[in-house]
C-alpha cells in the first residue's frame, strides 16, 4: 500500500511540474512578443534642437554606443555649449550640469579618448572663463574612472 501511495505522489508531482513548465514557457513567449512591439524610435530631425535633459539621458544610458554618445556631445556643444557667465569668482549654478556631463562621459563604458578630448576642447573653446573648472571636472572623472 505504501508503494502505491509513493507512485501516485510521484506522478502528481510530475504533472504539477509539467503544468508549471508549460505556464513558464507560455509566459516567456508572450513577453518576447510584447518586447518586439515596444521599441518604436522616433527619428529626430537634424536641425531640431534637443533639450539638454534628453541629451543627458543618452549619456546616462550605459547601453549607448560610442556613436550615439559622440552625437549627443556634439549636439550639446552645438545647442547648449555656451555656459552662463561667472558670478564674480564663482561658477554659475548651471555649470554643475556640464560638470556632471564631463564626469558621466569619463565613466561611460563605451567612451574613448577621442570623445572625451573632443568634448573637452570644444567646451573650453566656447567658455574661456571656465577652463579651470572644466579641467578640474575632467581630472576628477578620469581619476575615478579606474584603469
Amino acid at each position: 500500500m505504501d508503494i502505491l501511495l509513493l507512485v501516485k505522489s510521484f506522478l502528481g508531482l510530475v504533472v504539477i511540474l509539467a503544468i508549471l513548465v508549460f505556464v513558464l514557457l507560455k509566459g516567456a513567449k508572450k513577453k518576447k512578443a510584447t518586447e518586439r512591439v515596444k521599441p518604436v524610435k522616433r527619428e529626430v530631425k537634424r536641425d531640431e534642437p534637443v533639450s539638454l535633459q534628453k541629451l543627458l539621458a543618452v549619456i546616462k544610458n550605459k547601453k549607448s554606443t560610442a556613436k550615439e554618445l559622440s552625437e549627443a556631445l556634439d549636439k550639446i556643444i552645438k545647442y547648449h555649449g555656451t555656459i552662463h557667465p561667472k558670478l564674480g569668482v564663482r561658477a554659475h549654478p548651471d555649470f554643475n550640469i556640464y560638470g556632471e556631463i564631463l564626469l558621466r562621459v569619463c565613466h561611460h563604458p563605451n567612451t574613448n579618448k577621442d570623445i572625451i578630448l573632443n568634448f573637452d576642447r570644444a567646451l573650453e573653446a566656447k567658455n574661456e572663463a571656465y577652463k579651470k573648472e572644466i579641467n578640474d571636472f575632467l581630472t576628477k572623472g578620469l581619476e575615478t574612472r579606474g584603469v
